[in-house]
């Protein structure tokens, strides 16, 4: 087999193991990038199951870019 195939195969297997064990996260199958852009923060600081209810609590207090751009700072950090 050559390298292209096995890269393929293995490829393939990936893919379907992502499917089949991924896990429910909000931050999946949404087009936001505001929203993307606050799960990749918080996930480079902490654990996805520690940074879930982060997540939740400040997307639900700073909904858009526009809101987290009005806060003040201290606002910020209280959700944060």
């Amino acid at each position: 087999m050559d390298f292209q195939n096995k890269t393929t195969e293995i490829s393939d297997l990936l893919t379907e193991w992502y499917k089949q064990n991924k896990r429910d996260l909000p931050w999946r199958d949404i087009s936001d990038p505001y929203k993307i852009w606050i799960s990749e923060i918080i996930l480079q600081q902490t654990r996805v199951n520690q940074g879930m209810n982060y997540y939740l609590r400040f997307i639900e207090h700073f909904q858009t870019v526009e809101d987290l751009a009005k806060a003040d700072e201290d606002e910020v950090l209280k959700y944060w």
